[in-house]
């Protein structure tokens, strides 16, 4: 009779070869029907990447979060929970609102790549035998980190919706590095003007800096509309 392990199939989907290589290969040496999904060159649409991982019919996906310039993972888990596979996130990232983030979206689990390869290799066959891959307190904590982080981000671009047109220019020549004087030369308008409006933004936003403001705009992945 043929071990269920070895009907299992793996898919990895890992930016870092040589990373994704080596748990292939322990993988197949456990005798999994395992392979490194090859990314395309250029970034694609979630559901064609979606499609070219799941071509294979995976049991399993092991998937980073960090994919280079494919972007976040995440984005990846809800196609792939619908076609019928088990996500688990495996990443170098320690932020548990992310992980928390992870499981919303559908993911099995979250490890990190720290953890001994036996770890990861217990998780695939848990998740093979039908078994329980995630602690519940766990679980409830890394979701409430991820709830948390989407109270703040709200918040953050309530307070960013609040700036003007010609505010908002003016933050985003701050994120690309512009001073007051430069800012006042592309908008053909006085430093006074300028240092009026970088005030106004500073207001609306709730800090005392320009500095603080540019990370607000970052962290809230903020973007001229």
């Amino acid at each position: 009779m043929v071990s269920p392990r070895k009907r299992l199939k793996v898919a990895l989907v890992d930016d870092h070869t040589l990373f994704a290589e080596s748990l292939e290969l322990a993988l197949t040496f456990e005798g999994y029907d395992a392979h490194r999904v090859d990314l395309p060159v250029e970034p694609q649409s979630e559901a064609r990447l979606a499609s070219l991982i799941m071509r294979s019919q995976p049991r399993i996906v092991l998937l980073d979060l960090d994919l280079g310039q494919h972007g976040s993972g995440i984005r990846l888990i809800p196609p792939l929970a619908r076609s019928g596979a088990d996500v688990v996130v495996v990443t170098s990232s320690a932020d548990e609102s992310r992980w928390g983030h992870t499981l919303h979206a559908g993911a099995r689990t979250v490890l990190s790549k720290t953890v001994p390869l036996g770890e990861i290799m217990g998780t695939v066959r848990r998740l093979n035998y039908g078994l329980s891959v995630l602690d519940v307190d766990d679980r409830e904590r890394w979701i409430r980190a991820w709830a948390g982080q989407e109270k703040e981000m709200i918040e953050l671009r309530r307070r960013l919706a609040e700036l003007s047109p010609r505010e908002s220019q003016v933050l985003e020549h701050l994120m690309n590095g512009s001073t007051v004087g430069e800012i006042a030369k592309l908008r053909v308008v006085s430093e006074a003007t300028v240092r009026t409006q970088v005030k106004s933004i500073l207001a609306k936003l709730g800090v005392s800096s320009q500095i603080a403001a540019i990370s607000i705009a970052h962290k809230a992945e903020w973007r001229v509309a």
